[in-house]
């Protein structure tokens, strides 16, 4: 019975190395690497179908790691297009005659969303795609894809008439008004 645990551990230490060293040939980095290991590690700890064969465990664990640092890869990329996109949006603001007051208010209002509701509406109201465009990469039907953009439109409303920021040029319209 022991000689059976420290053999798994023993495999599981010798793949832990594996792993951080495929991880750093990945990414370069080697604080990432370890960060990719350790979840590669808990990922197939918690899977409940790893090969227990370590000669198919390997390709497995690797094949793990890589999906998971192409999904991370794919994030960044994301988070990337959109703060650019954001930034665009924000240049163009200027020339719409929206100040930086406006452009906080719009900003705060959209990161009190939660997370579907700002993502249904980047895609739709910020990237421009079509209603069926977010329904394939959502994995969703286009009627769920309508219903949720008016939900979350409704909450951006909300949030934008609920905002206690008074712009200064009206509040000091208002004061010079009273005196």
């Amino acid at each position: 019975m022991f000689g059976k645990i420290k053999k798994r551990r023993q495999t599981m230490e010798e793949l832990a190395i594996a792993l951080r060293r495929y991880a750093l040939t990945l990414c370069r980095d080697g604080v990432y690497a370890e960060d990719l290991a350790q979840e590669t590690l808990a990922r197939i700890l918690a899977s409940s179908h790893v090969p227990s064969d370590i000669a198919e465990l390997k390709p497995y664990a690797f094949r793990t790691l890589r999906n998971f640092y192409v999904d991370e890869l794919r994030k960044h990329k994301v988070r990337l297009e959109y703060s650019s996109e954001q930034e665009r949006l924000f240049s163009e603001a200027d020339d719409t005659g929206f100040d930086a007051v406006d452009r906080l208010i719009v900003r705060d209002a959209f990161h009190a969303l939660n997370d579907g509701q700002r993502e249904i509406l980047f895609l739709v109201d910020v990237m421009g795609l079509k209603y069926r465009e977010v329904a394939d990469t959502m994995q969703i039907p286009a009627g769920t894809v309508m219903s949720r953009i008016s939900r979350a439109r409704a909450e951006m409303i909300r949030h934008l008439d609920e905002t206690p920021v008074t712009k200064i040029t009206e509040y000091r319209k208002n004061i010079s008004n009273d005196h």
